[in-house]
């Protein structure tokens, strides 16, 4: 077997398509949360603050005798909590999408209903009929 053959048998199982979709459909999503996490939460939560923007936030270290025109370093502790904040939300944006399509997947899974007492009856009277004329 060749290799380009090998490779286009391996590209095009079921479960390696999945997951370039759900990479694809994954990184669209990560946009659209980090649109929503700079755009419009940050926003809120810096004018909620007075103005801070937690991504510029830092701990400067004390450092003796820095050289001229070395910077002393810094934890940059802002950008840590906005990656958690970021995260918070995309987990939870998860969570609902994937909730939803658990109940849609329930509703279409649930058993169907067990036919009214008329039926039942109804077929009972009809095999005592075939077994009365047989």
């Amino acid at each position: 077997m060749s290799m380009l053959q090998e490779f286009k048998k391996f590209a095009l199982r079921g479960n390696v398509v999945d997951m370039a979709v759900g990479i694809v459909i994954g990184a669209a999503f990560g946009q659209i949360v980090t649109s929503l996490v700079e755009k419009i939460i940050s926003p809120i939560t810096g004018y909620l603050t007075g103005g801070v923007d937690f991504r510029d936030r830092v701990i400067t270290l004390p450092v003796p005798q820095l050289a001229e025109g070395v910077a002393a370093p810094t934890i940059g502790w802002g950008a840590f909590v906005q990656a958690i904040i970021n995260f918070l939300i995309v987990a939870f944006a998860l969570f609902m999408v994937i909730k939803a399509m658990n109940r849609l997947k329930s509703t279409e899974e649930a058993a169907p209903a067990p036919p009214p007492e008329d039926v039942l009856l109804l077929r009972e009277i009809r095999d005592s009929l075939k077994r009365g004329s047989a």
